[in-house]
C-alpha cells in the first residue's frame, strides 16, 4: 500500500468515530466499536508527520499549512464534537496537536543545544492539554522520532504506543463499565493502534501515489473541516 491508501483508511476511521461521537449514545456497544475504529488514525498520522518532517524541503511550509488548518478548522470542530453547555475550555482539534507535534520534531531536530530542545519539547508536550489527543500523539511522534529509519524500533514504539494507550483506556474506564468490560474494551482499544502498526510496518512500501498527488495533498487537508462542518450541521438540524 502507498501513503495515501493508509491515509485514505485514516481518514475513514476517523469518520466512523466522528459519526458515532455526534449520532450514537455514549456507553453502548456500537458507540464504543466505532469510538474504538477511530484510535487507527491519530498514530498514523503521527507517523506520516515525522516522515514527512523527513522528507519535505519546505518545513515552514508545511507548518504553516497545519496551522491555517487548524485555524479554519476549529469552529466546525466545535459544532461537530463540543458537549453543549459544557462548562470546560474547549479544545483545540486535532490539526493544532499536529501542529505542535511537529514543533516538537523541529526542536529536537533542529536546536544545537539538546538540553533546551528537550526542554522545549515537553513543554509543547504539555501544551497539547489543550487540545485533541492530548499528551499520547506528543508522545506517538516522539517514538516514531526516536525509531528513525529502524523496523525494530518502529516496531517497538508501535508497541508502547498500544500497551500505554490500552492501559489508559482501561484505567479511565472504571465505573464506567464492569471489569470484564473494561478489559475487553482496553483490549480493543489496542486493536487500532495494532492494526495501523500491521499496515505501516507489513504493508507500506514506502511510496506516495504515481497520479494525482497534490489532488491527495489537498484533499486529505480539506477533509478534516469540511466534513467537521457537515457533521456540525446535521447535528444541530438533529
Amino acid at each position: 500500500m502507498n501513503k495515501e491508501t493508509i491515509k485514505l483508511i485514516a481518514i475513514f476511521a476517523m469518520l466512523l468515530n466522528h459519526l458515532a461521537a455526534v449520532f450514537l449514545a455514549s456507553g453502548t456497544f456500537l458507540y464504543e466499536i466505532l469510538t474504538i475504529v477511530g484510535y487507527f488514525t491519530a498514530i498514523t498520522m503521527c507517523y506520516f508527520l515525522v516522515e514527512g518532517y523527513r522528507y519535505t524541503h519546505a518545513k515552514r511550509k508545511y507548518a504553516f499549512r497545519l496551522l491555517l488548518f487548524a485555524v479554519l478548522s476549529q469552529i466546525p470542530f466545535r459544532m461537530a464534537l463540543e458537549e453543549r453547555g459544557s462548562a470546560e475550555l474547549p479544545r483545540l482539534n486535532m490539526l493544532f496537536t499536529l501542529f505542535l507535534c511537529f514543533l516538537i520534531i523541529c526542536v529536537r531536530k533542529q536546536m544545537a543545544d539538546q538540553n533546551l530542545g528537550n526542554h522545549l519539547a515537553i513543554g509543547l508536550t504539555f501544551l497539547t492539554i489543550l487540545c485533541d489527543w492530548a499528551i499520547f500523539a506528543p508522545v506517538f511522534t516522539q517514538l516514531f522520532l526516536w525509531a528513525e529509519d529502524s523496523a525494530k524500533k518502529k516496531k517497538k514504539a508501535y508497541e508502547y504506543s498500544a500497551v500505554g494507550f490500552g492501559l489508559y483506556i482501561f484505567l479511565t474506564g472504571t465505573g464506567k463499565f464492569h471489569p470484564a468490560e473494561q478489559l475487553f474494551y482496553a483490549l480493543l482499544a489496542t486493536g487500532g493502534i495494532a492494526f495501523s502498526g500491521y499496515c505501516v510496518l507489513h504493508c507500506y512500501n514506502g511510496k506516495r501515489i504515481k497520479r494525482g498527488r497534490r489532488f491527495f495533498q489537498w484533499f486529505f487537508y480539506l477533509f478534516y473541516p469540511v466534513h467537521l462542518l457537515i457533521l456540525g450541521i446535521l447535528r444541530f438540524s438533529h
